[in-house]
């Protein structure tokens, strides 16, 4: 653990911005990585945010890789959180109350932000269902409803998404905050309201969520190389590519540096939940 890390003296929990809480101490996390990017996150930076010194957020957080898991755990509490407003549940700007006045808490700066894309409706908070209208059968309805939510908070907050996959990687399931564990649920659940059994509901849920996180990963990839560049091959550093090793990659990468968007996630979902319904036909 860095010195700067490390817990010491009891501290004062009254900063610039009153009292601290856990989530006030979250906002603000999440604003510096919306702002400043991952690696300036630290416990030093964050107490210098909200005015008090580093040791007293232990009090909330016990370590980095809390504060880490913490942010998992705020993104998918937006994604619950956009899933009931869609539905009409949550007034705008409602859901879990944020810390007012706290810097870098809101939208990060068009050098980092995504575009938001426009969300798809809901049924619950975390629930969703299928409303008339809909295409296709309910729980696939549901299933991109949740894809859809997590991508457009995934695209709000592109410097955490990384640790969609890095935090999975260490944190085993039953540790792992409430609000992730939700989402899991129910996609499961939905996947047993199509009628599959518990293995082939199991196998695809994992390739639900490999798509799902996949393909958020690919259309937030760097692609840009020189942002002052007008010349699109110039501002992509094409140039640095030779001809005669990657010609393909060459010609495709203005595409590539493109985002796929909603339109190619949905129809991602779809050929995965068709391949699944037909190999789970195939086995009766």
């Amino acid at each position: 653990m860095a010195p700067e890390d490390a817990p010491g003296r009891r501290a004062s929990d009254r900063g610039t911005y009153g009292k601290l809480s856990r989530e006030r101490v979250l906002v603000a996390a999440l604003g510096v990585v919306d702002a400043e990017g991952l690696s300036a996150l630290s416990m030093r930076r964050l107490g210098t945010e909200l005015g008090v010194e580093a040791m007293s957020l232990y009090r909330y957080l016990p370590g980095k890789g809390a504060l880490l898991d913490g942010l998992v755990e705020a993104l998918f509490q937006q994604v619950e959180e956009h899933l009931a407003r869609e539905a009409g549940d949550v007034p705008e700007g409602g859901g879990a109350p944020e810390a007012p006045d706290v810097p870098g808490t809101g939208a990060p700066p068009a050098s980092r932000a995504a575009p938001e894309t426009q969300a798809v409706p809901q049924a619950q908070p975390g629930v969703p269902e299928a409303r008339p209208g809909s295409e296709g059968p309910g729980w696939r309805a549901g299933l991109q409803r949740i894809a859809h939510a997590v991508y457009a908070v995934g695209l709000r907050h592109p410097e955490v998404v990384p640790l969609l996959a890095t935090r999975m990687l260490s944190v085993p399931l039953a540790r792992r905050p409430a609000a992730v564990l939700r989402v899991d649920e129910n996609v499961l659940r939905l996947l047993h309201e199509g009628g599959l059994d518990t293995a082939t509901a199991t196998a695809a849920h994992r390739a639900f969520t490999a798509w799902l996180l996949g393909y958020l990963l690919v259309d937030l990839r760097a692609m840009v190389d020189a942002p002052e560049e007008p010349d699109p091959a110039f501002r992509l550093g094409l140039h640095r590519l030779p001809a005669h090793d990657f010609p393909r990659l060459r010609e495709s990468a203005p595409s590539l540096a493109g985002r796929g968007g909603r339109a190619e996630l949905s129809a991602g979902v779809d050929a995965l939940l068709d391949r699944v319904i037909r190999g789970a036909a195939g086995a009766r």
